[in-house]
């Protein structure tokens, strides 16, 4: 039992650390999306686009595929990342940080304790900042899925345990139910990676 467990762990690390390097190798800087947006601005609609990521420094997958397919942004266009911290909790205070980077582009940072329960919403909800307001019925949340393929290269992990990661993240509990995000606001834009 034990062993079973361990090899399920190992293949969970090991396959989340081949799966974000194989998105972060794709991945565009935020400084250099933010620069072609503002030289090429597209169409802008009413209303506030969460676009959550786990790396600050690049710009979400799902921002870029919606504005590919959809030609569009939101008049508040927001980098959400949520990082976990080594400390059981953080203080209140501590929680968020906020900068605004450009004309409606704000990055967002919500810091939760290992033992806290994350809730983007209600933290998101406290933020009160000029031209910045997240309205429930007004603000949509963004998310990446990515489904896993087999890979005909070389394999970063055994092609068992490749298997095994990809049948692991087909049944893990999905981002919008771990953030607690209201499930009539929330928009999956998916994206097909190999391992």
């Amino acid at each position: 039992m034990g062993s079973l467990i361990f090899t399920l762990l190992t293949t969970c690390k090991k396959g989340r650390k081949a799966l974000n390097d194989r998105i972060f190798n794709r991945v565009l800087p935020l400084e250099t999306f933010l620069e072609n947006i503002l030289l090429h601005p597209p169409q802008r609609v009413q209303g506030t686009a969460v676009f959550m990521y786990n790396d600050p420094r690049g710009t979400p997958p799902a921002l870029m595929h919606n504005l590919k397919h959809n030609r569009v942004l939101h008049q508040n266009v927001v980098f959400l990342s949520v990082l976990t911290e080594e400390a059981p909790y953080v203080p209140r205070q501590e929680r968020v940080v906020i900068d605004d980077l450009a004309e409606g582009f704000w990055q967002i940072v919500l810091n939760y304790g290992f033992m806290e329960d994350v809730d983007v919403p209600r933290d998101l909800s406290g933020i009160q900042r000029d031209g910045l307001q997240f309205k429930p019925m007004e603000t949509t949340y963004f998310l990446s899925r990515e489904t896993l393929i087999p890979s005909k290269r070389v394999h970063a992990l055994a092609s068992w345990r490749e298997r095994l990661f990809s049948v692991m993240s087909r049944n893990a509990r999905s981002a919008a139910s771990f953030f607690r995000l209201p499930p009539n606001r929330v928009v999956e834009l998916g994206a097909q990676i190999e391992l």
